[in-house]
């Protein structure tokens, strides 16, 4: 199975973080592809630098030079549902990062994202209107 991972696991298994424990388990249970829009690996990047330091910054480089992430672009069209989203939920306000997810989820056929924003991925449905299951939360 295909999972889409945010920005917040990744920080908090880097960071003093409550969930980091709970997180760090999530991604060692997840079987299938761990898919990072790359947009999230800059937002990854930026906190760890400035939470973490630069190691662990580097570390998340290492993570995804070693195949242990697979990182993928937008296309023009996905950007422009991007858009459409962005206006969809222009209440929620969510940032490029979280709606890369949503495209990229639809694209990859999956409706699992490994995330701690549950405020927005709760909100928010899957392009074909389908909830998503929020790992960790909703394996249980």
């Amino acid at each position: 199975m295909t999972a889409i991972v945010d920005a917040g696991p990744l920080v908090s298994i880097k960071t003093p973080s409550p969930d980091a424990a709970l997180m760090m388990a999530a991604l060692r249970r997840e079987p299938g592809l761990l898919i990072i829009p790359a947009p999230v690996t800059a937002e990854v990047d930026y906190l760890l630098s400035s939470q973490a330091g630069d190691d662990a910054a580097r570390a998340f480089l290492q993570d995804i030079s070693a195949g242990r992430f697979v990182v993928e672009c937008l296309t023009p069209d996905e950007y422009g549902t991007v858009l459409e989203l962005s206006r969809r939920y222009r209440h929620l306000r969510p940032g490029l990062a979280d709606l890369s997810i949503v495209v990229l989820a639809h694209r990859f056929g999956t409706h699992r994202v490994l995330t701690i924003d549950q405020r927005h991925f709760r909100a928010m449905t899957a392009l074909d209107g389908q909830p998503f299951t929020l790992l960790p939360w909703d394996e249980q």
